[in-house]
């Protein structure tokens, strides 16, 4: 089962989670994250824009890429576009599998993917920054190693991998 969207609505993620793992009976694992939009350092808004005629296709080849890498049962990639309040949730990314380590490094993969090599442009407005105007937001050092270590074809959760 694979459920890739993208939404301008708030979205409830562990409804999604919850609905997921119960249509995969006998699966061993899942790993879930969600990232939501941080209310700390007065950030007022988040906005996430995107590239529509390359967005959804490029998430549902970025789930191709994760089945075909590791061995999962189901996977779920929901992405936020527009504006978002501290609190609310942008992403969440739910990987199943019959064995922990696939379900751990397939969201790992998928999260590395959505952060720092997709289709997003991020901007935020903060009361304390600017007088309160909007700022684009670029991905970290830290996004573009963590993205780097999928580089390499091996891993430790691969296909077949009894981990």
């Amino acid at each position: 089962m694979r459920d890739i969207r993208l939404l301008a609505e708030p979205f409830a993620p562990y409804a999604l989670v919850d609905d997921f793992t119960q249509a995969h009976p006998g699966l061993g694992g899942a790993c879930t994250f969600v990232g939501k939009v941080r209310g700390e350092e007065g950030v007022e808004a988040l906005e996430l824009t995107h590239y529509e005629p390359l967005t959804l296709p490029g998430m549902e080849n970025l789930a191709d890429r994760a089945f075909a890498r590791f061995d999962l049962m189901g996977l779920i990639m929901v992405h936020r576009v527009g504006l978002m309040r501290p609190g609310e949730p942008i992403v969440c990314v739910c990987a199943a599998a019959r064995h922990r380590r696939a379900a751990f490094e397939a969201t790992d993969f998928c999260m590395d993917h959505l952060k720092s090599a997709a289709w997003f442009w991020k901007r935020e407005k903060r009361a304390t920054v600017n007088g309160g105007e909007w700022r684009w937001i670029e991905p970290r050092d830290e996004d573009h190693a963590d993205l780097a270590r999928w580089s390499d074809e091996g891993t430790v959760a691969r296909k077949n991998s009894p981990v």
